[in-house]
C-alpha cells in the first residue's frame, strides 16, 4: 500500500470553492467524455454522515481503456470501467475507487479544504503524514501532460474580471490573498504479485496529473461559476450529467471495434485467470446497496 498526501493551493476561499469544485467536476467530466470513454453518473443524491452531517453521495463509472498502459490492458475486459463513489460533506470529502474484477485494487482519497497556504501538518486530526510522503503541487509552475495544456487555462495569463485576481506569478503562494489549500490524503493498493509497485506508482503519477489539471481549471474558470448559488450549480450539474451520460452511451453503442490481438477479455467468473494474477476470488456483495464509505482502506469490489 502506498500513501501520499498532496497539498494544492488556489487563489480562492473555501466558501467560493464549494461552488467552484462542483462546477469544475461537472464540466471536466463532460469534456473528457466521448468516443466510448469518459464518465457516466450512476447516482447523485443527498446523504447523511453521523459525524459530518448532511452531504451528497455521487456514484460514477469511469470508462478509460485507451488511457491504460499496455501491460495493464492485457488483463482487462473490453468494456472496462472504474467505479467511483464520492461522499461530499464539504469541506471534508471521501472518494473511493474500485474495480469489480480486481478485488485487491483500491484507491481511497480523503480531502479537507482550509483557508491557508498548505502549512497544516495534521489537517485530518488523527496522525501527521510523514514529511517524505507530502507533495506540494503548484498549479502555476508544475508540469502537466501536453495534451491537457490550454492557453485559456494557463494561470500565468489568467485574469478574473469578476474577482480582479490574476495572473499568478512565481512564488504566489507566499503572499496571495485570498488563498486556500486542498489537502488530499491518497491511499492506493494493488496487491497482485509482480505488479504492485509498478501499478501503485502509475496510479500516483496519474492522480498528480489529474489534481493539477482539475485545480488549474477550477481557477481558470472562475468567471464562469463565481456568483452562482448552490441551487444554480446543482442545476448546472444535473444538466451536464444528462449530456455526459447521453454522449457516453451513444458512442458506446456505436463502438464495435475489436480489441488488439494481444488483449483478452476476463470476467469476474474467470477464476483461473484471476488466480494466475495472484488474486483470491471471493463472494462479491452488491455495492449499490451501500451508502456509507468503508472504514477500511481496501474497498469492496464493485466511480469521484
Amino acid at each position: 500500500m502506498l500513501l501520499k498526501e498532496y497539498r494544492i493551493c488556489m487563489p480562492l476561499t473555501v466558501e467560493e470553492y464549494k461552488i467552484g469544485q462542483l462546477y469544475m467536476i461537472s464540466k471536466h467530466s463532460n469534456e473528457q467524455s466521448g468516443g466510448g470513454e469518459g464518465v457516466e453518473v450512476v447516482r447523485n443524491q443527498p446523504d447523511t454522515h453521523p459525524q459530518h452531517g448532511l452531504g451528497q453521495l455521487t456514484e460514477k463509472r469511469i470508462y478509460l481503456n485507451s488511457k491504460l498502459p499496455s501491460w495493464v490492458s492485457v488483463f482487462v475486459p473490453r468494456v472496462f470501467y472504474v467505479t467511483e463513489k464520492a461522499w461530499n460533506f464539504y469541506p471534508y470529502t471521501i472518494t473511493e475507487y474500485s474495480v469489480s474484477f480486481l478485488p485487491k485494487f483500491s484507491i481511497r482519497i480523503e480531502t479537507r479544504f482550509e483557508n491557508n497556504n498548505g502549512d497544516n501538518n495534521n489537517v485530518f486530526g488523527d496522525r501527521p503524514t510523514p514529511a517524505e510522503s507530502v507533495s506540494h503541487l503548484d498549479i502555476l509552475i508544475d508540469p502537466i501532460p501536453d495534451k491537457h495544456y490550454k492557453e485559456t487555462e494557463d494561470l500565468s495569463r489568467w485574469v478574473s474580471e469578476k474577482t480582479s485576481r490574476g495572473p499568478l506569478v512565481e512564488g504566489w503562494r507566499k503572499d496571495s490573498t485570498p488563498i486556500m489549500c486542498s489537502y488530499k490524503r491518497v491511499q492506493c493498493s494493488f496487491e497482485v504479485y509482480g505488479f504492485q509497485g509498478k501499478t501503485e506508482d502509475f496510479i500516483h503519477r496519474n492522480i498528480q496529473d489529474i489534481l493539477l489539471v482539475g485545480h488549474r481549471q477550477a481557477v481558470a474558470w472562475t468567471d464562469e461559476w463565481h456568483g452562482m448559488s448552490l441551487e444554480d450549480v446543482r442545476e448546472y450539474e444535473r444538466q451536464i450529467q444528462e449530456q455526459t451520460n447521453s454522449k457516453l452511451k451513444s458512442t458506446q453503442n456505436n463502438n464495435t471495434a475489436p480489441r488488439p490481438a494481444y488483449s483478452r477479455s476476463m470476467s469476474v467468473t474467470d477464476e483461473r485467470s484471476l488466480k494466475k494474477m495472484g488474486v483470491k476470488t471471493m463472494a462479491m456483495s452488491d455495492p449499490s446497496t451501500s451508502t456509507m464509505p468503508h472504514s477500511t482502506v481496501r474497498l469492496n469490489s464493485t466511480p469521484e
